[in-house]
Parts: structure tokens; C-alpha cells; sequence
């Protein structure tokens, strides 16, 4: 028989371990800061663990063994993937994969990072889990691939959706608004793409709050969403990131020029429509969506 102090004792000598990969980009930054001080944390950047190398994943996993695997790597590069597109499948499909079955071999939970790009955009209410995907570009297509394979390969996964990110970390659109402002009096931005920036420490917690609700037994996997609120432009986006900088006095006034996609021509199309419902994750977690604007008070930790 276990008693209260035995059950105490056993609580104490069990720390809970996750394991981060693409612990070097916004989102695994902003988790490796983030963890619990009484969790055991294995954060891996490419050079330490290739995902797409599947042996090397299964056994990084088997001598490693952590309760939870949150996958933050990523081929990011959506125009450049339009040239590359076997580096981005094998990383976003094949790694994912890679993962998802090394998890399960050990019977640790997956949690994974997907894309509003997994959508055409074409919709005019916010996209919900419900909603068929269509992606436009190979980018939205690996990742789309990287989720089913994972759907297939363990029961015991977390796919988060989400859109525009960006952090203090790495290269993202706050901060190259901030440098370019620096250089230039007006900027023309495109004005009619429409989405929720998420500020990645948002996204961090969101992630960390998942793991805690399904150590204390909510049974929730599956596919959810998680973006910023209020929904705006990449101008709208901008304007604001500007407001905050001449507030701390990082830049002048700047002219912001709105323009169609069509006057910005990329290799790969984007989905004009990038807004996610996050009622799901708020009704299975209470989690809310990220509150972008309240991420950019401090808007010099943007300053590269």
C-alpha cells in the first residue's frame, strides 16, 4: 500500500522531461526560457539533432526519453521552398514524421508547430479545424504532409496552427519593419492580407500551459489553433509596430503606404485570408488567443 508521505516522495522524485527541437528559432527560444525550473529540458538545435535523419531521431529519443516532444523545427523559407522543394518536404513532412514515431515508440506526447499557409485564404470568416484544407504553396503543402504523417504515426499528438509570428528572436517582420525604419521615410506594405500576429513567448506558453493541462489529465489531443488578436494587415501590423518605436523614440515618423499583393509579387502565393479561430483551444485548455499588441510595449528587445 502507498501512503500519503510514499505518494509524496514519489512526486518529488519525478521531474517531467521535454525534449525541444529547432531550439535555436523564435518559437524554441522563447520555449527553453519559459520551462519550469523542476522540469529536465533536452533542447536540440539542427546541429545537434537532424530530424530528417530517422535513426538519429529514434535513437536521440530512446536515450533520452522525455514524457513530451515539442517539434520547432521548421523550413521556413516559403518563397525560396517554391525551388527547394525536397529540402522542405523532407523536413516538414519526413522530420515530422521522424518524430512522431520515435515519440511514439516511447510513449511520450507529441506536440507539433503547423501554418496558417495550410489554407487558400479564400474563405472570408476565420478558418476553424473544421475547415478543408488548401494550401497554395509547397511550404503549406509540407507542412499540411507533416501533420498528417504525424496524425498517423501517434495517437497522443498536439498539432497547433498558428500565423505571423514573431519574437525578440531570430528574423521576423517586427524586426525588419524596425530596421528599415531606421533607413527609409515611407514604406509600402501590402494591404489586403489579413491575419493575427502571434508573439512567439504567446505561443510558448500556450504550448507549456497544453503539457500542464494533460499532466493533470485532459485527455485533449488532437488539432487546434492559436494566432493574435485583433486580426489586422501586414500595413495595420506595421503601423502599429511603428507607433510603439516612436513612442520609445527608435525611429521618426514614417509614411506607410498600403498596397495591393499584386504590387508585391512573391514565388510563392499567400493566403489572403489568415484568420484562425482559436475558440477550440480556449474551450479544451482556456487558453486565450496572444495578445500581439501588449507583446510590443517593449518594442526595443525588437532591436537586432
Amino acid at each position: 500500500m502507498i501512503t500519503a508521505n510514499i505518494w509524496l516522495e514519489l512526486q518529488k522524485r519525478y521531474r517531467l522531461r521535454v525534449l525541444v527541437t529547432g531550439c535555436d528559432g523564435q518559437v524554441g527560444c522563447s520555449l527553453v526560457v519559459r520551462m519550469p525550473a523542476n522540469w529536465d529540458v533536452v533542447a536540440l538545435n539542427k546541429g545537434q539533432l537532424d530530424i530528417t535523419d530517422r535513426n538519429a531521431v529514434l535513437k536521440t529519443l530512446q536515450d533520452t526519453k522525455p514524457n513530451y516532444v515539442i517539434n520547432a523545427a521548421a523550413y521556413t523559407l516559403v518563397d525560396k521552398a517554391e525551388d527547394e522543394q525536397g529540402k522542405c518536404f523532407s523536413i516538414n513532412r519526413d522530420g515530422a514524421r521522424n518524430l512522431a514515431l520515435g515519440s511514439q515508440s516511447i510513449n511520450a506526447v507529441m506536440l507539433h508547430l503547423s501554418t496558417d499557409y495550410v489554407y487558400s485564404g479564400e474563405k472570408i470568416e476565420p478558418y476553424t479545424e473544421f475547415d478543408t484544407p488548401e494550401p497554395l504553396s509547397v511550404y503549406g503543402k509540407s507542412k499540411l504532409e507533416g501533420e498528417l504523417a504525424i496524425a498517423e504515426s501517434n495517437s497522443k499528438h498536439i498539432i497547433v496552427r498558428t500565423s505571423w509570428v514573431f519574437s525578440e528572436y531570430g528574423n521576423n517582420f517586427v524586426k525588419t519593419m524596425l530596421r528599415l525604419g531606421l533607413t527609409h521615410e515611407e514604406l509600402s506594405i501590402v494591404d489586403d492580407q489579413f491575419g493575427g500576429p502571434t508573439y512567439a513567448g504567446d505561443l510558448a506558453d500556450a504550448l507549456l500551459s497544453i503539457i500542464d493541462s494533460l499532466e493533470q489529465g485532459n485527455s485533449g489531443y488532437g488539432l487546434y489553433h492559436f494566432s493574435g488578436t485583433p486580426v489586422v494587415t501586414w500595413r495595420g501590423f506595421a503601423e502599429t509596430v511603428f507607433k510603439q518605436a516612436i513612442k520609445s523614440d527608435i525611429t521618426g515618423g514614417i509614411e506607410i503606404k498600403g498596397i495591393a499583393t499584386s504590387q508585391y509579387p512573391t514565388k510563392a502565393k499567400r493566403p489572403s485570408n489568415s484568420c484562425l479561430c482559436c475558440d477550440k483551444i480556449d474551450q479544451t485548455f482556456s487558453i486565450k488567443p496572444s495578445d500581439w499588441k501588449s507583446a510590443l510595449n517593449d518594442i526595443s528587445k525588437y532591436m537586432e
